[in-house]
């Protein structure tokens, strides 16, 4: 019996290993759809404020999707990315096989979804078992963004930054204030920079009335007295071709720091466009750079092939 069992989690194990090569290989184009979310990556973009203790709770495996320490060694299907994995990973599926009861996993839930705290080759094989669901200790940690099961590292990026932009737009009324016009950003956490040079430049320009002005006239000022003529630069001289996957919103607030920086080491009276050309040819791709990092880039994805496994 010991035997068989032996042999069984065995081939459980090669089946997926193998199913998670061909899902590596799948994935070559697009590598980041199949990596496993990290917990303090998530957390860093969430920001949660508090976490309360749930306790024990039976929780849908297909909601399990991260890990806060060992999302290097699953893909997002917690399937095994390594063979050094075997040993703990057959052990594992041989008390599955004998039904012995394992402890319950340990998980924390952030915006709906959970991430392993202890317990990753546990769900790991029972995903691998057709396992709907497993009992887990649990802790919540706030979010006010919700997340999807399917969600990958991209989506997250792109849900985080448009629950930014809406609560940037129902704070600040910018899109009213300012009709057909948008701010674009790729990162998190510029649209609260964004709020901080409205308020600069609001104490700036009340220095000229007696009476303070409102927010929505300063933020009308700074859009049409600030942004705009950054954006503006960064058209005319062509700036977005050196920052592939970037937006005129993304440079302005980089070149608006790049200037102030200027201006503590050359003096106050640099100019924007000299601070933006300046910021471009220092950390800007010409168009050679650009070449050569894509064929790298293709290169990396291309060259890893099933018998590397074999070394890992």
């Amino acid at each position: 019996m010991s035997s068989y069992v032996d042999h069984e989690a065995s081939q459980d194990f090669n089946k997926a290993r193998g199913q998670e090569t061909m899902s590596r290989i799948m994935s070559l184009l697009d590598p980041g759809k199949d990596e496993m979310l990290s917990l303090q990556e998530v957390k860093d973009l969430l920001k949660p404020k508090s976490e309360t203790y749930r306790g024990m709770q039976t929780v849908t495996i297909d909601h399990i999707i991260g890990s806060e320490g060992r999302y290097r060694d699953f893909n997002r299907r917690f399937l095994p990315k390594h063979e050094y994995l075997r040993n703990r990973w057959t052990r594992v599926d041989k008390a599955h096989l004998q039904s012995v009861i394992l402890p319950p996993i340990k998980l924390y839930e952030i915006g709906g979804v959970y991430f392993v705290r202890d317990g990753n080759h546990r769900v790991s094989v029972a995903r691998s078992q057709g396992v709907q669901a497993i009992d887990a200790e649990v802790v919540s940690l706030s979010s006010e963004v919700t997340l999807r099961p399917n969600m990958n590292k991209r989506e997250l990026l792109h849900e985080v930054i448009g629950y930014e932009k809406r609560r940037f737009n129902e704070e600040t009324r910018f899109d009213l204030l300012v009709p057909h016009q948008e701010l674009v950003f790729t990162a998190p956490g510029r649209y609260d920079e964004v709020i901080q040079h409205v308020y600069g430049h609001k104490y700036y320009i009340n220095q000229q009335y007696r009476h303070e002005i409102p927010f929505e006239t300063a933020l009308i000022s700074w859009f049409n007295n600030v942004y705009k003529p950054i954006v503006d630069i960064i058209e005319r001289e062509g700036l977005l071709h050196r920052f592939p996957g970037r937006t005129a919103a993304d440079l302005y607030v980089w070149i608006v720091k790049h200037w102030h920086q200027l201006k503590e080491k050359l003096g106050p009276n640099v100019p924007i466009d000299v601070a933006a050309l300046d910021f471009s040819q220092r950390y800007g791709k010409d168009i050679r750079t650009r070449a050569r990092e894509t064929i790298e880039r293709l290169f990396r994805l291309t060259r890893k092939t099933p018998s590397d496994d074999a070394q890992d």
